[in-house]
């Protein structure tokens, strides 16, 4: 009988240290896990999420999170407005949960879908927008071209068109000062 004692206190023994050892492996992969994790992982899971953004020239911007691209997401704000947001801009945000998705799955073409290529699409619609930069101004314009590290801008009488004629005056502004784009309207 004593034996049987010796024996089932090695056994607890050693189940106690193999558990001690798990947990601390477990602890090991998880913050592997963590460090692997990127900003972008965590958004990609946020979509249809509510958030708040305190974004770089003191904006504060909050809404439904619609799309989210490699370096932007876009924002569906109160009333219908859409805000497009360079991440580079973003200083806090809140409202996330608690999952990310797996860092390295986003894919080839998501990753192709960057800030110049959202801004495009806007300048395609030739849409009326409001820029909000860095130091936090503001431009009413309308996108005319967008390049490497830039995007040109038409300053027009508020309520027309972009035509030629109309044009005041056009503006560089690189994209590392844009800080949002929303639509005006």
């Amino acid at each position: 009988m004593r034996w049987d004692a010796l024996f089932a206190d090695l056994e607890a023994q050693a189940d106690a240290l193999g558990a001690a050892e798990r947990a601390v492996e477990v602890d090991e992969r998880t913050r592997g896990e963590v460090n692997a994790l990127h900003a972008i992982d965590r958004l990609r899971t946020a979509e249809g999420a509510s958030v708040w953004l305190s974004l770089t020239g003191g904006v504060a911007v909050s809404g439904r999170v619609d799309r989210v691209g490699p370096d932007w997401l876009l924002l569906d704000e109160s009333g219908g407005r859409e805000s497009l947001i360079a991440l580079a801009h973003v200083l806090r945000l809140r409202g996330l949960g608690r999952y990310s998705a797996v860092p390295g799955t986003a894919g080839e073409v998501f990753a192709r879908l960057g800030l110049r290529h959202a801004l495009r699409g806007i300048a395609r619609d030739r849409a009326a927008v409001r820029l909000l930069l860095r130091d936090g101004t503001s431009l009413d314009v309308t996108l005319d071209r967008v390049g490497a590290d830039f995007v040109e801008v038409a300053t027009v009488p508020a309520g027309e068109p972009r035509r030629r004629a109309a044009v005041h005056d056009v503006e560089l502004v690189p994209l590392d000062a844009l800080v949002a784009v929303r639509r005006v309207g």
